[in-house]
């Protein structure tokens, strides 16, 4: 039976020494296929680890949100016909959590692939580790809308569920529109809220801080195209 390697990435540059297992390693050195959502960026990473692989002798399959499922259904049958391994490879963090490769993941069940989640950094739970919050309970929302009122609502609505629930929310945003969302938290959300905010994990300038709504609003950060979470409760 061929395995499915789900293969945890960087977070930030220039840390795979400090981040990922050794096993990272080994497995991207004796595995020739991969999904990934983009190639590019995954023969950078590839290259980085310096595993002895020659890059242009892997195959690498596109898998991103708008790859139809019937094409990556296909390739993993070829795949197992010849009884070849492969590995997923998140842009990011760990494949299949808000990530495309899921749908990789889960025709690979469906079709009888043994599927082996390897270690590595997950943003998501590094975020809610260091927040103080609710660790038993908890949501992930990934993106909120793009249209202000519809993300304000949203928002409301998070405060609401963490409050009356006791349950740590966590939701993320494109880099670039991280202080357009901060500054509608900070509208939207009751002073005594309170908020996480995780941004550039495991890189030399990391920021994790809670504090109240009313605290940020004194000392708001610029956001602006770094990588980061946000957490209520």
């Amino acid at each position: 039976m061929p395995i499915l390697y789900l293969i945890p990435t960087i977070l930030a540059e220039n840390t795979a020494e400090h981040v990922l297992p050794p096993q990272i390693r080994d497995v991207i050195g004796q595995t020739g296929t991969f999904f990934v959502e983009n190639v590019r960026t995954a023969r950078r990473f590839i290259s980085s680890l310096k595993t002895g692989v020659v890059i242009d002798e892997l195959t690498f399959y596109d898998l991103d949100k708008d790859t139809p499922e019937a094409e990556t259904r296909q390739q993993l049958h070829f795949l197992k016909l010849q009884n070849r391994d492969a590995g997923v490879l998140s842009e990011a963090g760990c494949p299949g959590v808000a990530d495309p490769g899921a749908v990789a993941v889960r025709l690979a069940h469906q079709t009888g692939w043994q599927v082996r989640p390897l270690v590595g950094p997950s943003s998501i739970l590094l975020a809610l580790m260091a927040s103080g919050m609710s660790g038993q309970s908890f949501a992930f929302h990934g993106y909120l809308s793009i249209e202000k009122p519809a993300r304000l609502q949203e928002i409301k609505q998070l405060e609401m569920d963490a409050r009356k629930r006791l349950q740590t929310q966590i939701f993320m945003e494109t880099p670039y529109r991280n202080n357009h969302l901060l500054a509608d938290i900070l509208t939207a959300c009751n002073p005594e809220t309170r908020l996480c905010i995780a941004c550039n994990l495991t890189a030399s300038d990391e920021l994790v801080k809670t504090l109240s709504i009313r605290e940020w609003k004194a000392q708001t950060p610029d956001l602006h195209k770094k990588p980061s979470l946000f957490l209520l409760l």
